[in-house]
């Protein structure tokens, strides 16, 4: 029964990433929209314009007509003067025609911002039912756990007590071993150490999916929060996160790393020495101290 209440916890995990991960594309979608949105309207501004004053234009040539620019010709009373007259006719004319391939370039642009602006728009609704896909497929896994912990909850209290003492005694032996997690240069930025206490501070805050606190978290939301606290951004993903800053051998794991769990990868904690982290482990949990190398520790990153 606990294997199958650690393989549901795990799906309900890959579904936290899941959505997490279709979240942020989603945001970057909206922005990105929005932006062509910005740019069809500018583009269109420029057209009204162009279009007002070359049919003012072409309303006033073809009231004054051939003889209207012959007379300012004309009118002119010596060759100087006649000079200047031709000049100004001939840069009126080169503005007319300009405005025309500017009148070219702004269509263009509207045209070209209003598809992106559609195909945006497209990406961002799929994102959308991607992310209701993982929320129902996790109320469906949260219903089965539920059915599944009834009646048995103290035991489970118990084994997973048992697990975690277990799991303290194997880091307190093993913590500064080398292996898994590959091997990588020595990192060149200086670990982030201060950021342990932002960890601590929340300890016993409840794992809450797709949550990000500052109450309640899920994996990936609380070392996003925490970093966040020390002026570092950090992508609402365990996968995507894996991948900012530095990877690091588990050699040179410092305080303040993050530690990845999961093939896929979907679980994320912080390394706070002694070999242990801290983490959001799972629904019906809260942020607490955990072994930092479990069997399906997978590597580190200093952010």
């Amino acid at each position: 029964m606990k294997s199958q209440i650690d393989n549901i916890n795990t799906r309900i995990e890959i579904a936290d990433e899941r959505y997490n991960q279709a979240a942020d594309k989603h945001a970057v979608l909206l922005h990105q929209k929005r932006a062509a949105a910005k740019r069809e309207t500018k583009a269109r501004k420029r057209i009204n314009v162009l279009q007002l004053h070359l049919s003012t234009r072409m309303s006033d040539m073809y009231r004054t007509g051939p003889l209207g620019f012959l007379d300012v010709l004309l009118g002119a009373k010596s060759f100087d003067e006649l000079a200047t007259t031709w000049d100004i006719l001939k840069s009126l004319n080169e503005d007319d025609a300009q405005q025309v391939a500017e009148m070219k370039v702004a269509r263009a642009e509207a045209e070209a911002a209003h598809k992106e602006f559609t195909t945006k728009e497209a990406a961002a609704k799929e994102q959308v039912d991607a992310m209701a896909a993982r929320e129902a497929e996790a109320r469906g896994l949260k219903r089965d756990l539920v059915s599944k912990l009834s009646g048995i909850e103290s035991e489970i209290r118990q084994i997973e007590a048992a697990e975690e003492y277990a799991a303290r005694l194997r880091a307190a032996r093993d913590w500064n071993s080398n292996s898994g997690g590959g091997s990588w240069p020595t990192p060149t930025i200086p670990a982030h150490g201060s950021v342990v206490d932002y960890a601590k501070s929340r300890l016993g805050c409840p794992y809450v999916w797709a949550g990000s606190g500052p109450r309640n978290f899920d994996c990936s939301g609380f070392t996003m929060w925490c970093y966040r606290q020390i002026g570092i951004s950090l992508p609402h993903s365990s996968a995507a996160q894996i991948n900012c800053g530095q990877r690091v051998s588990r050699a040179d794991i410092q305080p303040g790393d993050l530690v990845f769990f999961g093939s896929p990868i979907h679980h994320v904690g912080m390394y706070v020495g002694g070999g242990m982290m801290i983490h959001a482990p799972h629904t019906g949990d809260v942020v607490k101290y955990a072994s930092a190398f479990r069997g399906d520790y997978v590597g580190a990153c200093r952010p």
